[in-house]
């Protein structure tokens, strides 16, 4: 059934119109001819109108068609085709044949980002470890990972449990929308390992704009492994469909977003010498915590959202005014999201065994028989726990534009939202009858948002957000950010500073939770954070350098035991980042390096040290037709207590049992660009039993991948 969903989806995607915004033109126009006795798309006579046969527009006193001139005084006006004139776009960014965006989850704005077609990063084909240093991960593509810089995790309260999610999913606020002169098509595949453990990665994105403002896209993600550890097979599945038109005055985004993951929890292996001490002939024989108890997860998740903004201008619009962008005005706008996730965990009650779980007198292993979870509250012998998540959201915002969009002051924006909240879940005494116990809770907000551009050399913002009353009452949030830049022969040197200070609700799982293995009914206190964050980047060298301070009070956590708690004491962590690229002829040696400092290690453990360098050689084979990279990534992090994780409650929880790290992990790669397509051959973990310490986790208790071969190729079509 995958295989045939997956032929499907690509049908479907090559048999999309393949027509640009001229062959649309031209294809009307001929079926016009035909049928209307040689009139164009607009239903004007052909030749007359500025119009010839061939559909080109014609010069003054130039011939058509049936010999009329291009002379208008004689006729009706023509319909001109509108170009892009959406004020969401500058003319550096009208000017790029294909470009993508996303939308701002609060205001009106759009987010512009790179199409990923080139060989930059495409040698990293684990998604989470292309930003920063990475995440932690549990080892298999598809499986939970969570940012190493803990600045970098996403903090709101809805459903965490699908958090350690984030780097496969599709959301709101990273949804794609295109705009290509040309249709996009791309195919992304990549394999690696024998067959019974392979990994899988598959991409299909396809847009097309059927006019210059209106376009359309889907993207499908696949990412699974048979497992090459014992019971870890998981399959991940990520669709987002999207359709946008932004228009002069009128503008709307709208998608649908559909996220399935099914994985298989092994808890991790039994003690860490089964790593690091012993050589199993293959990774399957690895022991594992839970592979005798079948325990599984199942994800569900469902989303639509739609955007739309509608602008009054404030003062009079002419022809020579090619958007709205210069003029001010008010932009009126809602906002609808509807979000539901599901969760269910089965296992069955089982023990596993650990050949040197302790000494006897004489100093020899002794096996010890273990269960992964102390309490069966439920059923003492299977589990199966159901619980999900809805969100309804509604937004009603304005956006005042003084003067222009870069001006000083470029926007003022306000904004009111209701949120609807139902939980459900079974508890005790609806357990056997099988009926959901569902909690509505209702919260409210308002907020709002300033900010501006002085010419090239600054930007400046400054935001609000506020619960008044409802499920989050009380809740705040206050933000500012200024960038600064200077140049150097026109070469960059820029400097951006932001603040944050947070005052939010504990999520409704972390006070309310009632399973097989684990309850509780908690009432805590908000939680304050307060971030300093503080960057300088020269792009022209490829220098970056950045610092983060964050003080948090009554902090959130889950504790050794997988319980949550909350440390009502002050909890501080610094960050410091460098990232420096060199390049010397075709070499390219690259490093970024993370330094973290927590002042309390049992409630926010952070490695101290974590990098990611890669060297190799870039050149071409044939100019402008084939190009190579060769070379070697490495990743690294100091010894500490990392987090493990909690197959039950899909989370990362504090463990203070072993200490992680001080391993490198290396990978050689040879990738390459012919023409539109993206070749990869990579060799991962080449340094297995060759050096190191043995000991190769980034998660307590879960170890990465053992050494495999990969291929994948990445084809772009554009016509």
């Amino acid at each position: 059934m995958r295989m045939i969903r997956w032929i499907a989806i690509v049908v479907v995607a090559m048999l999309l119109p393949q027509l640009s915004y001229a062959q649309i033109d031209a294809a009307a126009l001929a079926r016009s001819q035909r049928n209307n006795g040689g009139t164009d798309i607009y239903g004007n006579p052909t030749g007359q109108n500025g119009f010839g046969a061939d559909g080109m527009p014609l010069a003054d006193g130039e011939m058509g068609a049936e010999g009329e001139t291009a002379d208008s005084t004689e006729t009706k006006k023509k319909r001109e085709r509108k170009p892009l004139e959406s004020y969401y776009f500058s003319d550096t960014v009208r000017a790029l044949s294909n470009w993508k965006w996303s939308v701002d989850p609060d205001y009106n704005r759009v987010n512009i980002k790179p199409l990923d077609t080139t060989l930059s990063d495409w040698r990293i084909d684990y998604v989470f470890y292309r930003e920063g240093v990475g995440d932690m991960a549990l080892g298999g593509l598809g499986q939970s990972s969570q940012p190493v810089n803990w600045f970098d995790r996403r903090q709101d309260p809805d459903f965490t449990f699908a958090r350690s999610y984030d780097a496969y999913t599709a959301r709101l606020d990273n949804v794609p929308f295109y705009n290509s002169k040309k249709p996009l098509t791309n195919l992304t595949y990549l394999e690696s390992g024998q067959k019974r453990y392979r990994e899988e990665h598959l991409e299909i994105t396809h847009s097309q704009n059927i006019t210059p403002s209106m376009s359309a896209n889907v993207q499908y993600k696949a990412r699974s492994t048979m497992g090459l550890y014992d019971w870890q097979r998981t399959k991940n599945h990520a669709l987002s469909v999207g359709y946008a038109y932004t228009g002069k005055r009128y503008s709307i985004h709208a998608a649908y977003m559909n996220n399935t993951v099914q994985t298989r929890e092994n808890g991790g292996v039994v003690g860490k010498w089964a790593i690091a001490d012993t050589v199993f002939e293959m990774p399957s024989g690895v022991p594992m915590r839970l592979a005798s108890a079948e325990a599984e997860n199942h994800y569900r998740n469902n989303a639509f959202f739609v955007k739309q903004a509608y602008a009054i201008p404030l003062e009079r619009v002419t022809e020579y005014d090619f958007s709205l962008a210069d003029l001010s005005a008010v932009f009126i706008g809602h906002q609808f999201e509807f979000n539901t996730w599901s969760k269910v965990y089965t296992d069955k009650r089982a023990t596993y065994t650990n050949e040197r779980g302790q000494y006897d007198d004489k100093g020899n292993y002794t096996p010890t028989t273990h269960e992964y979870y102390e309490n069966w509250y439920i059923d003492p012998k299977t589990t199966r726990d159901s619980i999900s998540e809805r969100l309804i959201s509604n937004k009603l915002y304005v956006q005042i534009q003084p003067w222009d969009r870069n001006g000083a002051v470029s926007t003022i924006d306000a904004g009111v939202g209701l949120d609807l909240h139902t939980y459900s879940y079974l508890n005790l005494e609806n357990y056997i009858a099988g009926k959901m116990t569902r909690d509505h809770r209702t919260s409210w907000y308002a907020y709002g948002a300033t900010g501006g551009h002085i010419k090239r050399y600054a930007d400046w913002g400054v935001d609000v957000k506020y619960y008044p009353s409802g499920y989050r009452g009380g809740d705040l949030s206050v933000g500012a950010d200024i960038t600064l830049r200077a140049y150097i022969r026109e070469h960059p040197l820029i400097l951006s500073g932001k603040f944050r200070q947070e005052l939010r609700s504990p999520g409704y799982w972390e006070e309310n939770l009632f399973s097989n293995h684990y309850a509780w009914f908690n009432s805590f206190g908000k939680e304050s954070e307060t971030r300093f964050e503080v960057n300088f980047s020269v792009p022209g060298i490829a220098l970056e350098v950045g610092a983060w301070q964050g003080v948090m009070s009554n902090m959130i956590y889950y504790d050794a035991n997988s319980r949550v708690s909350q440390h009502s004491d002050a909890v501080s962590l610094t960050s410091l980042y460098a990232r420096k690229d060199f390049r010397i002829a075709g070499f390219h040696l690259d490093h970024r390096a993370l330094v973290q400092f927590t002042s309390n290690e049992s409630v926010l453990p952070v490695p101290l040290l974590s990098a990611y360098l890669s060297y190799y050689y870039e050149f071409w084979v044939v100019r402008d037709v084939l190009r190579v990279q060769v070379g070697f990534d490495g990743r690294f992090n100091t010894a500490y207590y990392a987090p493990s994780y909690n197959p039950a409650l899909s989370v990362f929880f504090n463990q203070r049992d072993v200490k992680v790290g001080n391993y490198p992990y290396l990978d050689a790669f040879v990738s390459a660009k012919w023409k539109r397509m993206r070749i990869l051959l990579k060799l991962q973990h080449l340094n297995q039993n060759l050096f190191g310490n043995g000991e190769y986790f980034q998660v307590a208790h879960y170890p990465l991948n053992p050494r495999m071969f990969k291929f994948g190729i990445s084809w772009s079509f554009y016509d």
